[in-house]
C-alpha cells in the first residue's frame, strides 16, 4: 500500500467520523427540542432578533 492509499483511507476514516459525530449532534439537539420547546423558542426568538440588529448596521 502506498501513501496515496493511506492518504485515501485515512480520509474516509476521517469523513466516517465526522458524520458520526454530526449524526449524534443532530440527535441530541432533536431531543434537546422535544424536551424544551418553549425555551427552544425563545432561544430562537432572541437570537433572530440580536443577528437582525447586528446585521443591520445602525
Amino acid at each position: 500500500m502506498d501513501n496515496k492509499d493511506k492518504a485515501v483511507k485515512l480520509a474516509q476514516q476521517i469523513a466516517n467520523q465526522q458524520q458520526d459525530n454530526s449524526c449524534c449532534s443532530a440527535k441530541s439537539s432533536c431531543s434537546y427540542i422535544s424536551q424544551n420547546p418553549f425555551l427552544s423558542l425563545g432561544i430562537a426568538v432572541v437570537s433572530g432578533f440580536l443577528l437582525s440588529r447586528v446585521l443591520s448596521g445602525r
